[in-house]
């Protein structure tokens, strides 16, 4: 028996992939500083962050965390670039 050496899980499964890092709504509401409710209305009203449900609690891929904030720069940048229109 080996007991001075640890294993890497990745050398005993070379296929497997990581499961990429989420955040809970909670995490992300913090990272953001605004409410669970600013949240919901984003989704809601289509401008929020794509997400999926674990039990009862709405979790965030960090990809899609990123990928929603460009899009929101990106906006923000449009339209002060029209003069707010």
């Amino acid at each position: 028996m080996d007991t001075g050496t640890a294993r890497n899980p990745d050398t005993q499964r070379p296929g497997l992939q990581l499961i990429e890092q989420v955040l809970s709504l909670t995490e992300l509401c913090e990272h953001l500083h605004v409410s669970a409710q600013t949240i919901y209305d984003l989704r809601s009203q289509g401008r929020g962050p794509k997400g999926f449900r674990v039990g009862r609690e709405l979790r965030f891929r960090i990809s899609e965390i990123e990928a929603w904030l460009a899009r929101m720069e990106t906006e923000d940048d449009r339209r002060h670039s029209l003069g707010g229109r």
